[in-house]
């Protein structure tokens, strides 16, 4: 069963969207696969301490966009395909970039400075 331990929530973003993107990551990561049982409402709502129908905004949301299914008595199921979960991966990647890009233009680093700082940590990154 998936868990909603390790989520973490931020300041200027609503909850049901974090508890969406939490998701999209994990199906992204490969920690969230097809078949997955997702917890109740109930228990996802006692665990972050946060509205039932907050819990409920998110879990329809993810069902309209076809990422889980959800029976009554049979509980809330990942149902997403691996082009889906493809499709997600390109979106929150695509997502992450620009507010870096953002954050590099307000900050006044010119394209080839952060070019090459993206270069320097992805090397780094890789020797870790």
């Amino acid at each position: 069963m998936i868990s909603f331990e390790a989520f973490r929530s931020v300041e200027g973003m609503p909850i049901y969207l974090q508890m969406i993107r939490f998701v999209k990551q994990g199906l992204a990561a490969g920690r969230f696969l097809d078949g997955d049982e997702l917890p109740s409402r109930r228990l996802v709502s006692a665990t972050l301490a946060v509205n039932p129908n907050t819990v409920q905004k998110a879990y329809r949301q993810l069902e309209e966009e076809g990422l889980i299914q959800s029976r009554p008595g049979a509980g809330s199921h990942i149902t997403a395909s691996p082009q889906q979960v493809e499709n997600i991966r390109q979106e929150l990647f695509r997502s992450e970039v620009q507010e870096t890009v953002a954050a590099m233009k307000r900050m006044g680093l010119k394209k080839e400075e952060a070019v090459a700082l993206l270069r320097q940590l992805y090397d780094e990154e890789e020797r870790e």
